[in-house]
């Protein structure tokens, strides 16, 4: 149940794309242990000039390839970002050859009664998810 939302540079292709989402989802599969189904993912595409990522001073080179992921979930264990982090940058590099000085993210935390997933209920709420 996180939400991905992906910032970029537009210029990918489908293919590409495809492969951050899938990547990013074996990063949270396996980072947060959320059901394999369990997939929100969201991409904004923006031109050159619309999309400012800099390096706040950590003189980590960036390019054109940079992705900025803001995470919106419910509050998690530092050790599980941590490990998202590190798995993230990781399947990225295998599978689509993004360096991880490209990769930025961002956790927006939220809590059980700031999501619906249909039918006007709040499902954590309801019971009718853990």
């Amino acid at each position: 149940m996180p939400l991905l939302r992906f910032n970029m540079i537009e210029g990918r292709t489908d293919a590409e794309i495809a492969c951050l989402l899938d990547a990013a989802h074996a990063a949270v599969v396996s980072a947060f242990g959320v059901p394999e189904g369990d997939r929100y993912q969201i991409v904004s595409e923006y031109r050159e000039g619309r999309l400012c990522l800099l390096d706040t001073g950590l003189n980590i080179g960036r390019t054109k390839n940079v992705v900025l992921v803001e995470v919106t979930s419910r509050k998690r264990p530092t050790d599980q970002k941590a490990a998202f982090y590190a798995l993230l940058c990781q399947k990225l590099k295998d599978a689509c050859d993004l360096d991880s000085s490209d990769v930025i993210v961002s956790f927006v935390e939220n809590g059980d009664a700031d999501w619906s997933f249909g039918l006007g209920r709040a499902q954590f709420l309801t019971g009718e998810l853990a």
